[in-house]
């Protein structure tokens, strides 16, 4: 067990800077050059939800000085828009731009593609995808109740 832990442990890590690196080539090909991939995802995680920066923190996309800075970095450059919340004045809203929005429409629409290369070109089967989601959620799971509850 522990050796077939260590190796997804170390495949998601690769998995995550390989993913970074697609969306690095993607948006070169779009001639995207004002933002990075990880503000690119970040986008992407947003899309059409109103967002509150503690809730990408809360969720584990982001830790706080680098959501921060991405922030500022992506409304200086027209990707989202930031306004105070109603209900809680400190707290800040995020929403895509319509600048945002494509490029958020432009990942979604290279997810897809990937999903579907990954299908026919690497004979991957939705249940094979299924099972290794629900593996990966164990995972996240584990990690996240040490996290919280410590060694056990």
């Amino acid at each position: 067990m522990y050796d077939a832990y260590n190796t997804i442990v170390q495949l998601v890590e690769r998995l995550h800077r390989h993913f970074l690196d697609v969306l690095r080539a993607e948006l070169r090909r779009m001639g995207v050059n004002d933002i990075n991939a990880v503000q690119a995802l970040l986008l992407s995680n947003i899309g059409d939800d109103d967002v509150v920066i503690r809730d990408l923190k809360d969720r584990g996309y982001y830790h706080g000085s680098n959501v921060s800075y991405n922030i500022k970095k992506l409304t200086e450059f027209g990707y989202i828009e930031q306004e105070r919340a109603e209900h809680d004045r400190r707290a800040v809203q995020l929403k895509l731009t319509d600048k945002g929005m494509e490029l958020c429409l432009a990942i979604r629409a290279l997810q897809q593609r990937l999903a579907e290369n990954l299908n026919v070109n690497g004979g991957a089967e939705e249940a094979e995808m299924k099972q290794a989601e629900t593996v990966l959620q164990k995972l996240e799971r584990t990690w996240t109740d040490f996290i919280r509850y410590g060694a056990r």
